[in-house]
């Protein structure tokens, strides 16, 4: 995506939280190897980074599920929760064209559409750390601010890594 086609992602997240009256702290963070990693250097516990992932339904519509670290996608527990029969993960490049978003960056904040999002239901009560719209940032966010300006469902939707 070229600089000209929209802001950068971080603009993008700011922008989209100053509007939903969000308070969020974006910083910039160095590269980790591991969950582990990047939660020490963040000083958080694993499960407190949360990840934004992007997932397509059987209609060509996507959503956002959003899961603590250490765990994954419950894939029945989702369609469940969603009322679908089919889930899938996106190839990155079809991920990248639903939200103006790289793997790695991806957040529902700045989307360039307005997903509906999904969120874990461990993640409630917590300072989470999240994409930030660009390689090298993180956000962080209380969970319970997220969830109620994104609207989002919230459910038991994971398992254990």
């Amino acid at each position: 995506m070229s600089s000209a086609a929209a802001p950068a992602g971080r603009a993008r997240v700011a922008a989209d939280a100053l509007a939903r009256e969000l308070d969020i702290e974006i910083i910039a963070r160095p590269a980790a190897g591991s969950l582990a990693e990047a939660a020490e250097l963040m000083g958080l516990a694993a499960k407190d980074i949360v990840k934004s992932l992007v997932v397509k339904r059987s209609d060509g519509t996507f959503l956002f599920a959003l899961v603590p670290g250490g765990r994954a996608i419950s894939w029945p527990k989702l369609r469940t929760v969603v009322g679908v029969n089919k889930l899938q993960m996106p190839a990155a490049e079809v991920a990248f064209a639903a939200t103006g978003y790289e793997r790695g960056t991806i957040t529902p904040l700045g989307s360039t559409t307005a997903w509906p999002v999904y969120v874990d239901e461990r993640i409630r009560g917590a300072r989470v750390a999240l994409g930030a719209g660009e390689h090298g940032f993180s956000m962080f966010v209380q969970a319970d601010g997220l969830i109620a300006a994104l609207d989002a469902t919230v459910a038991d939707i994971s398992i254990p890594e």
